[in-house]
């Protein structure tokens, strides 16, 4: 018997002036497309979004996208210290919980690689039942958000936030999301793990 994986519906957002007006081509949905693709088993139903630095804008977008049923929300780009960088203050509106150890390891992993990931103001929140994820603006730096930073060798030297997500969905009542273990490895204590069906 085959396994059945629940079908998850996932909403992307790309926060730039730039891309929005058409002055460049937009990196950041492809990116996030591309990674959940090759990272997650289930099925996957995207709802996009491609918009300027807007604060009000954002909100909106991140509202609806909760409210058509997005499991997970994840934006990129506008998170830095320009003026107009407004997407943490945007998702903060729009939060019912802050769960600010998401930014917290973001920040730990792009030191990783970069002095000014410290400039990064990246959060993360829940609003019903759905996370809402802010992650960096560049493809190559959402990839090691989420997947972490890797030695030489192959192990992992700081663990990538998404490991927590799919346990991070379940307790605020999503569906159940599994993961390719050769791009990121999902952790549940033993009790949340469901058997193979």
């Amino acid at each position: 018997m085959s396994e059945t994986f629940d079908a998850v519906r996932i909403g992307i957002v790309s926060i730039s002036d730039r891309a929005s007006s058409g002055i460049y081509e937009d990196k950041g949905l492809p990116a996030l497309r591309d990674w959940m693709g090759k990272a997650l088993k289930n099925p996957i139903t995207f709802e996009e979004r491609l918009i300027p630095d807007e604060q009000a804008q954002i909100s909106q977008a991140l509202i609806e996208l909760v409210d058509a049923g997005c499991a997970l929300v994840l934006t990129t780009g506008g998170t830095g210290p320009a003026k107009r960088d407004v997407t943490p203050e945007a998702t903060l509106a729009v939060a019912h919980k802050e769960m600010p150890g998401f930014g917290e390891q973001m920040r730990q992993i792009s030191l990783a690689f970069v002095p000014t990931a410290i400039l990064s103001r990246q959060v993360a929140v829940v609003r019903d039942n759905s996370l809402i994820i802010n992650l960096p603006g560049q493809p190559k730096a959402i990839a090691e958000t989420l997947e972490g930073a890797k030695n030489t060798d192959g192990s992992v030297r700081v663990n990538g936030i998404f490991a927590a997500v799919p346990y991070c969905i379940d307790l605020i009542g999503g569906p159940y999301i599994e993961t390719n273990d050769d791009v990121i490895k999902g952790w549940r204590p033993k009790t949340a793990v469901r058997p193979a069906r």
